[in-house]
């Protein structure tokens, strides 16, 4: 006791800002269910494992811990199994998992001797009480930052409920036997609150559901509230309805009299069907419904070294099946796990290392590469029989990493779905940064690569434009399909028999016939002579139509591809794709390689006064200056902050004006050249246009270009495709990207990352990897030996260069 007397000065009590971990380890996957348990600095408050803590006593000298400790509690046999309310994990009404429960044992241990004193006890000084209960008793940062749920948001009532006006044509709807009004669907009905129309429900995207004319009758009429049939009940609470303007399912409070109004009697109705959310659930509990995941089919599960999972944080998929297959490169393995201990790391960490990315990347690296946490656990599924609950692991959960990597982007902090293609780059990019003062040691170095266009106009003359990117974008040549004639024979059957003849429709999506395009003709279609239109040739002093090809300097160690299967289809509907890739196991893109300038060929001459194109000089708008300055900012200042934001708002103009108050020219006349010399882009815009395939760098400039408006940015991506001379940097190539990896075009597939679902942002994401001569899959914390890689149904495709 006296030695912790000693150290009382070492204590200290937290308060409701301080963060406090005890549920994981800063610098491994060890917690309190872990042997040696987990111990908080009573300091700092940051977590340690057995292995670790006595670094953080050589590196602070905080001698003062708390060990948790957290002992299984024997498993009631007759434990229920409760079926999920929640899109949630951990909450009530959430999934439940089966985990077994616990509980806590905590002591003070004071370092470098571990000297243990029981805790509670009436004997401890009164500043470590205080100090420990204000640790148990405090939320996990943990857990704070990290909360495992999906999207399902609580719902509000909507103000459309509130002003609903019934139209009364008579209709009385019965108890059971609805149909929709428009076609002879039976279920997925909704009651339209307005005028009593019984309609069908969306299509899904498998070709399930309704037939839309729930919606299509909202958009003739204008009608905002529907019910649906099936889960009107006495709790009036659980009824699903949507508000067609606001989008959501929506909370109704005058529902009881709104159904009264059609001679509804909810409490004698029954429920038949599942609501919105119920059906979201019903996916999710169900997820293994295709190829993509091997779903029917007995997968040895894998343990040890390079197999280990990670654990779904809530819809963060994306973020597991990426950074599976970063870490089965050699250069992220190297860097992060075989080069760097886990304590260089942390000694080399600030003082807080849960915000410090090369110790985060460190820790995953370990966590995924070393085994450890790669164990066999009995997954129980609810059954009595123990002889049917399989064999699993837990997965590690990745929440430090990704608060990390989510801080200098925010969608990524959210629980919402991500495109892993997004993630990838933001990843990549955050990596380079990290680096930039020691290039040599950037592991991201392996996937950046060089491209090259090349544009001829008809005077003969040429121009290049060279750029570095990290991943290869390819748009998929459907014309291209190598099953043109079943394509052909399926779509005139469709058309001969009728859609809606079911003898006609797939009743499995096994027996649709999907156009199946090679690989090769993609990369072929990549470097393909196309035409630029609208083109400003600066040889003849006007526009015309130049022809571009494109090619690569330089061949990275990985070979990034990106399928572009989102399109957009007419009225900017966005479309996934629904195509196979035929991906050979090996690759060749030698002719591929651009060779820049070449002999005879005579550059397009710099004209740039010919290209100077007006900006349209932007006044600022007095209601938004006037509201700034009644805000106590500067006249001059919400002037340049209403242009710059091109007058989008208030807001906008506050937050462009927080985030430049220190410029030093903000206090400079504005200029009278009609030219802005920064233009405020919309990063949801953005975006709206990264989701097309197109890149960051180029989105912007169109937006900048087009004053936001998504549609004239897309209009000026695809008539400006080239930029002029003035934006070309005409050098050698082998010079621009003589600092990049580079060597062979022959390739081997290494891995890929699969998507389910309709849109980038929702659905699910799966990663298989070529490792030790078999290919495995990666579905989160699920872990085996997979039977038939769905190599055909790729989203990004990573390969290796091959080294003679």
């Amino acid at each position: 006791m006296e030695l912790l007397r000693s150290n009382l000065h070492r204590v200290r009590i937290p308060d409701p800002t301080n963060r406090v971990y005890k549920h994981e380890c800063c610098l491994t996957f060890d917690s309190p269910k872990s042997e040696g348990g987990l111990f908080v600095d009573m300091n700092s408050f940051l977590a340690f494992g057995k292995d670790c803590v006595d670094w953080n006593f050589e590196k602070t000298g905080n001698p003062v811990y708390l060990h948790i400790k957290h002992k299984k509690k024997p498993d009631p046999e007759d434990r229920p199994l409760k079926k999920p309310t929640l899109l949630a994990i951990g909450v009530d009404g959430g999934f439940d998992n089966h985990e077994a429960e616990y509980e806590e044992e905590y002591c003070i241990v004071i370092l470098p001797d571990y000297a243990n004193l029981p805790y509670p006890s009436a004997d401890l000084p009164e500043k470590v009480r205080l100090a420990v209960d204000a640790v148990v008793r405090a939320e996990g940062a943990e857990r704070k930052e990290q909360v495992a749920s999906w999207t399902a948001d609580k719902k509000l009532i909507s103000e459309h409920a509130l002003t609903l006006q019934q139209i009364d044509s008579g209709v009385i709807i019965p108890p059971s036997g609805w149909k929709c009004a428009k076609c002879d669907k039976t279920e997925n009905l909704w009651l339209n609150l307005t005028d009593g129309m019984i309609l069908c429900g969306r299509k899904n995207w498998d070709g399930t559901g309704g037939n839309n004319h729930a919606v299509e009758h909202y958009k003739e009429t204008g009608y905002p509230l529907a019910v649906k049939l099936g889960t009107i009940t006495s709790d009036l609470e659980g009824a699903d309805v949507f508000c067609y303007p606001e989008d959501e399912s929506v909370l109704d409070p005058l529902l009881a009299q709104h159904l009264a109004f059609f001679g509804i009697d909810f409490s004698s109705l029954q429920k038949t069907e599942m609501t919105t959310a119920e059906r979201e659930l019903d996916q999710n509990t169900n997820f293994d419904w295709n190829r993509i995941q091997e779903s029917g089919q007995e997968v040895e599960p894998l343990f040890g070294p390079g197999y280990t999972g990670l654990l779904n944080l809530g819809n963060s998929c994306y973020l597991a099946s990426t950074m599976q297959i970063i870490f089965s490169t050699r250069f992220f393995c190297s860097r992060y796990y075989v080069d760097q201990t886990l304590k260089s790391a942390f000694i080399a960490a600030p003082a807080d290392p849960t915000i410090d990315l090369n110790m985060q990347l460190t820790k995953l690296a370990h966590g995924l590469l070393s085994g450890k946490y790669s164990v066999p656990v009995q997954e129980k599924d609810g059954s009595a029989d123990a002889a049917t609950n399989s064999i699993k692991q837990e997965g590690i959960p990745p929440r430090m990493f990704k608060a990390v990597i989510a801080a200098s982007h925010p969608e990524f902090s959210t629980m919402r779905q991500q495109d892993a293609l997004e993630f990838f780059l933001h990843f990549i990019d955050q990596v380079e940064r990290m680096n930039a003062s020691n290039p040599q040691l950037d592991p991201s170095r392996c996937f950046k690569f060089g491209i090259e266009e090349r544009l001829q106009c008809p005077s003969g003359k040429v121009a290049y434009n060279s750029r570095q990117d990290y991943i290869l974008s390819l748009n998929i040549p459907l014309e291209r399909a190598v099953n043109r004639k079943e394509l052909d024979d399926f779509h005139k059957l469709k058309t001969t028999r009728g859609v809606e003849d079911k003898e006609v429709c797939p009743r499995s999506p096994d027996e649709i016939v999907r156009p199946r395009v090679r690989l090769e003709d993609c990369l072929q279609n990549f470097s393909s002579e196309e035409e630029v239109h609208e083109f400003y040739s600066t040889a003849l002093k006007s526009k015309t139509t130049a022809l571009k090809t494109a090619g690569l300097t330089s061949f990275p160690d990985y070979l990034v591809l990106h399928m572009r299967k989102f399109v957009m289809e007419a009225g900017w509907v966005p479309k996934k794709l629904d195509v196979y890739i035929d991906v050979p196991e090996t690759l060749d893109i030698s002719f591929m390689r651009s060779r820049g300038l070449q002999p005879g060929e005579e550059l397009l001459p710099e004209d740039v006064g010919d290209r100077e194109v007006e900006v349209q000089k932007i006044l600022p708008n007095e209601d938004i200056v006037s509201q700034l300055v009644a805000m106590g900012f500067n006249y001059l200042h919400c002037q340049k902050a209403a242009i710059n934001t091109s007058n989008a708002g208030v807001e906008e103009a506050m937050n462009w004006l927080l985030s430049h108050m220190d410029d030093p020219d903000i206090d400079a006349p504005i200029s009278q050249g009609g030219k802005r010399d920064e233009v405020f882009v919309d990063q949801s815009k953005v975006e709206t246009l990264l989701s097309f395939g197109f890149t960051e760098e180029l989105a912007r400039k169109a937006l900048k270009a087009t004053a936001g408006d998504i549609e004239k940015a897309t209009d000026w991506i695809f008539s400006n495709n080239a930029a002029g001379p003035s934006d070309m940097d005409a050098t050698s190539s082998t010079s621009v990207d003589a600092a990049l990896p580079d060597g062979g075009g022959k390739y081997k597939l290494i891995g890929l990352v699969s998507h389910i679902g309709t849109s980038t942002h929702c659905g699910h994401y799966v990663a298989h990897i070529y490792k030790d001569g078999r290919w495995v899959i990666f579905n989160d914390a699920k872990v085996g030996a997979s039977k038939d890689p769905p190599k055909d149904m790729g989203y990004l495709y990573f390969y290796e260069r091959i080294v003679s």
